[in-house]
């Protein structure tokens, strides 16, 4: 979301979160509920949104994500990419991690969990198709991760979702539930309505977000870009992230207050995913040796995920008022206090896995957050 503040080595790592970051999982708990009350006290706001659409998606709606999805990539160093793409056996162990086995794994989860509810085990199959290019890097700063290893994955889960989102979502939806013998989603599903989804919602932010940071580092410079600038978009990704859950809960209202039974089972196999990837990232990062920086940004873009994206294509496949959209809002909900708790993990187990890192000074500047 918003670019946290810099802070000096002795500061306590919860200071790099601005006050809206902070608080993330409360701001969301405050726009459910506002959406909830919306609801129940605007009489016919469906048919509003609904009046004027951009892809499908009402226009409201629409600008919300793109707002949302914005300061994200305009964040990203594009041009930082060769020392990390060197690195061939972070590269390839990510690659896998985050398009194969964990779209995977959360596939298996939503159908062990879920084998009842196809509009919301087709949500979070789209949240696990959705690798993370957002908080991630908050996140990974949080864990003294290597910072120009998460900014060059990052932008190539950017361009790689561009690329094969809508295939691994026609994969994942129609093609494995086929070979396994399993129903597949609502007929409502379309390869295209994906794909078209993903370029709007994805495309025209990333587009923007390179332009941004091209033409802003030529006229500007990096250090005002980074430090004067980009401060100054970054907490609009949370604001449109927090309008957007407002309309979606105005929208489904009756559905969560009917069934809040539902909302929790959607949000049992995320937080075991996200506990599990994670621990997946960190073990095979340590396995192969590429020290504690790179695991850690390993395991944090494994376990994240772009719950922005996955919102935004669920709303444009399915409807705002769809239970795969109620699955992609409650991501976040889910997640960020989640991977929160997964920074101090990270940290403790940097002295106790890593035992190199006490040796070198330059770790020692480091420090970890206090408690």
């Amino acid at each position: 979301m918003s670019t946290p503040a810099t802070a000096t080595t002795n500061e306590p790592a919860q200071a790099k979160l601005s006050t809206l970051d902070r608080f993330l999982p409360v701001w969301i708990i405050a726009a459910m509920i506002i959406g909830l009350l919306l609801g129940r006290l605007v009489p016919g706001l469906a048919v509003a949104l609904d009046s004027v659409k951009v892809a499908d998606v009402s226009l409201p709606i629409a600008l919300g994500l793109l707002v949302m999805m914005y300061p994200v990539l305009a964040k990203v160093r594009y041009n930082e990419t060769g020392r990390v793409l060197a690195d061939k056996k972070l590269m390839i162990t990510s690659l896998l991690i985050n398009w194969l086995a964990a779209p995977a794994f959360m596939f298996a989860l939503a159908w062990i969990f879920l084998p009842d509810l196809p509009e919301y085990r087709t949500g979070l199959i789209i949240v696990g198709l959705a690798r993370c290019i957002a908080m991630v890097l908050i996140w990974n700063d949080l864990a003294c991760g290597d910072r120009e290893a998460a900014a060059v994955l990052v932008a190539i889960n950017s361009v790689f979702q561009v690329l094969a989102f809508g295939l691994l979502g026609w994969f994942y939806l129609q093609w494995l539930p086929n070979l396994l013998g399993l129903p597949t989603t609502s007929g409502e599903f379309s390869f295209w309505a994906i794909t078209l989804s993903v370029l709007v919602f994805l495309g025209i932010p990333l587009l923007a977000g390179f332009l941004t940071r091209t033409i802003g580092e030529k006229t500007k410079g990096r250090t005002w870009y980074e430090d004067r600038f980009l401060p100054k978009i970054g907490p609009f990704a949370l604001y449109g992230l927090l309008f957007t859950i407002v309309l979606l809960f105005a929208l489904q209202g009756d559905e969560i207050t009917s069934n809040p039974l539902n909302v929790a089972r959607i949000a049992l196999p995320l937080l075991i995913y996200f506990i599990v990837v994670f621990a997946v990232g960190m073990i095979v990062g340590r396995g192969l040796k590429l020290g504690y920086e790179k695991t850690t940004t390993l395991a944090f873009t494994a376990a994240g995920n772009n719950f922005e994206l996955a919102i935004a294509v669920a709303i444009g496949t399915y409807g705002v008022a769809s239970g795969q959209a109620l699955a992609g809002v409650v991501g976040p909900l889910i997640e960020v206090p989640i991977l929160v708790a997964l920074v101090y993990v990270a940290l403790w187990s940097r002295r106790r896995f890593f035992p190199e890192y006490a040796w070198h000074p330059t770790h020692a500047k480091r420090q970890e957050p206090q408690t």
